[in-house]
């Protein structure tokens, strides 16, 4: 069952930036067993792919590091940024958390 929008248009999941790496190493360690596995292969063709491949696993791998490096930084500021946030507001976030405690606890009720 897949919702639309009122444009008519499929919704797409929601894929987290965190799925997005662990989906993207699986894929680079596969390509990686792949490339070991055809290491024995001969051929001007297939040496010449694998070189080609192995170029674009280091790139990825190294984009990938980036990303995860950068989607660090930002989680550890919104840390940061909740934790000031609730030192400068301290009875308006345990208000914030009684009532969202409320709110799962209905909906866990409900069930």
């Amino acid at each position: 069952m897949s919702t639309q929008p009122a444009s008519g248009e499929p919704v797409a999941p929601e894929v987290t930036k965190e799925q997005l790496i662990a989906d993207f190493k699986t894929v680079v360690a596969d390509a990686e067993a792949l490339l070991k596995a055809t290491a024995n292969q001969g051929g001007d063709a297939v040496a010449s792919i694998r070189a080609r491949a192995e170029a674009s696993l280091a790139r990825a791998k190294a984009q990938m590091a980036d990303a995860e490096a950068a989607l660090v930084a930002r989680a550890k500021a919104a840390a940061k940024a909740t934790d000031a946030y609730v030192h400068e507001n301290p009875w308006k976030s345990i208000g914030i958390s009684a009532g969202l405690g409320l709110l799962i606890g209905f909906l866990m009720g409900r069930r």
